[in-house]
């Protein structure tokens, strides 16, 4: 497995990540370790501060998540765009992850219906910059994902999930783990596009469900996978006119 991933890697890829775990295997005194870790707190401190900060005062928010990659002559790209408009004229604020592809849609849509654009950028070497669509006063940068994450899951009021990669998959996930273990409220989670997400969907049900029981019956009814921008939104509306809207922890 690990030639399989060595091998899709570029000699500048090679060189780059060997550097990395021979510097992870380097043998760290504990006063040395002990300095390092000891600035990291702050740094996620200052993230946390941040993110609280800017966040607590926005109000009502959706978060959409999908591909960086996505163009924007895809179908859906278009699709999400149409999600934050429709969001944002609810009166709902738009949070993307900040960068191109599904996340510039988001945005994008949520801007021009005159919504609040919030984008949650993460500093990466490569893919992810963020664009141009955001609000100035809603653009928070991270170092750290695991805060992003966190502002993701503490302020949004529902999850609308497009399209992506690992990245997305993880945030999907992330979501999906906190409403089954009671960690946050029953809030709603909707995947768009049943062509994409229906291999997953049966994966779960025949593989973890069935065949392993690692998860409840019930379970399955956590997420709902639908086509359309109105039917996404719809799953929102429904949610919340039967529920109050606040912070979820």
């Amino acid at each position: 497995m690990l030639c399989n991933v060595i091998n899709g890697m570029t000699d500048k890829d090679k060189l780059e990540h060997s550097e990395k775990i021979q510097k992870a295997f380097l043998m760290k005194d504990w006063p040395e370790i002990k300095s390092t870790d000891s600035w990291n707190i702050f740094k996620v401190m200052s993230e946390f501060v941040d993110g609280y900060d800017t966040l607590a005062r926005i109000g009502p928010c959706v978060s959409i998540f999908g591909s960086a990659r996505t163009l924007p002559d895809n179908p859906y790209y278009k699709v999400a765009e149409d999600i934050a408009g429709k969001l944002s004229k609810a009166g709902y604020g738009v949070i993307t992850g900040g960068g191109p592809g599904i996340m510039e849609a988001g945005n994008k849509g949520a801007k021009e219906a005159g919504g609040k654009s919030v984008g949650l950028n993460i500093n990466l070497p490569f893919e992810q910059y963020h664009n141009n669509y955001i609000d100035y006063d809603k653009l928070i940068n991270f170092k750290f994902f695991f805060v992003r994450k966190v502002m993701f899951m503490k302020y949004a009021q529902g999850f609308i999930v497009l399209p992506g990669g690992f990245g997305t998959l993880d945030e999907l996930f992330e979501a999906l783990t906190l409403v089954q273990t009671n960690k946050v409220g029953r809030f709603p989670i909707v995947l768009v596009g049943k062509d994409f997400w229906g291999g997953l969907v049966e994966w779960i049900k025949s593989a973890i469900l069935d065949k392993e029981k690692n998860i409840n019956p019930e379970d399955m009814f956590l997420f709902k996978v639908v086509d359309t921008a109105d039917e996404a939104v719809e799953e929102i509306f429904e949610f919340y006119s039967h529920f109050a809207m606040r912070p979820n922890f």
